[in-house]
């Protein structure tokens, strides 16, 4: 029962999120890319969308590592088509969202980073 508590409050943490505009989709997930919550549309697979995310932020810190720049505070990829920006959210989890191509990021990184430490601290 306490699980299904803290999924739905990490669920109403993406919930808020969405409402902050351009958001499409969102997940909080585990740091090995396992799914704990989501926000996301029909057509579009929850767990690869949380595997996929967590290995490109644990390729990243590898790579930024190799080169002692310290660990990416969060990973952006950019398409003719979106955004998907994944950020850490505490030791445990990362905070994964999905943007139309045209979306400010301003808002959308402030508005992550309050997600971000929300999920943090539920976890």
């Amino acid at each position: 029962m306490v699980k299904d508590t803290i999924v739905g409050m990490l669920e109403k943490v993406l919930t808020d999120l969405r409402r902050t505009g351009d958001i499409e989709a969102s997940a909080i997930v585990s740091r090995d890319g396992l799914l704990m919550a989501s926000d996301i549309a029909e057509g579009i697979h929850a767990e690869t969308f949380a595997a996929m995310s967590a290995t490109m932020l644990g390729a990243a810190e590898t790579a930024i590592s190799e080169l002692n720049k310290g660990i990416p505070d969060r990973v952006i990829v950019e398409s003719k088509k979106g955004k998907v920006i994944t950020t850490g959210a505490g030791p445990k989890a990362l905070l994964v969202v999905m943007t139309p191509p045209e979306a400010g990021l301003g808002l959308i990184l402030v508005e992550m980073e309050k997600a971000a430490d929300k999920a943090k601290k539920l976890l």
